[in-house]
């Protein structure tokens, strides 16, 4: 497992530190990184955060997938590798 979590469904107003505080509950964050819109700088209501380690972060998803957390359900599971070739691959 890894020590990565994806968050997904993220109200707009979460900031990295609300973030950090609410996965503390669960064990050392190292780590959180909203992901934000490149022109506008607004969240794209996703972030990943890093535990301290893989038992921790098994923690942190079963207290934290589905909780309700400023009326919205969070997605959180354990996140994916990066896809190879970037976003623009194939595009003109």
């Amino acid at each position: 497992m890894n020590t990565k979590l994806y968050v997904g469904n993220l109200s707009f107003q979460t900031t990295e530190e609300n973030l950090k505080q609410l996965f503390s509950e669960h064990g050392n964050v190292t780590g959180a990184q909203l992901i934000t819109d490149k022109i506008t700088g607004n969240s794209r209501g996703f972030a990943f955060v890093t535990m301290e380690n893989e038992e921790i972060a098994a923690k942190a998803i079963q207290a934290m997938n589905g909780k309700n957390v400023d009326g919205r359900n969070l997605t959180v599971n354990e996140a994916r590798p990066p896809r190879s070739g970037g976003q623009s691959a194939g595009r003109y």
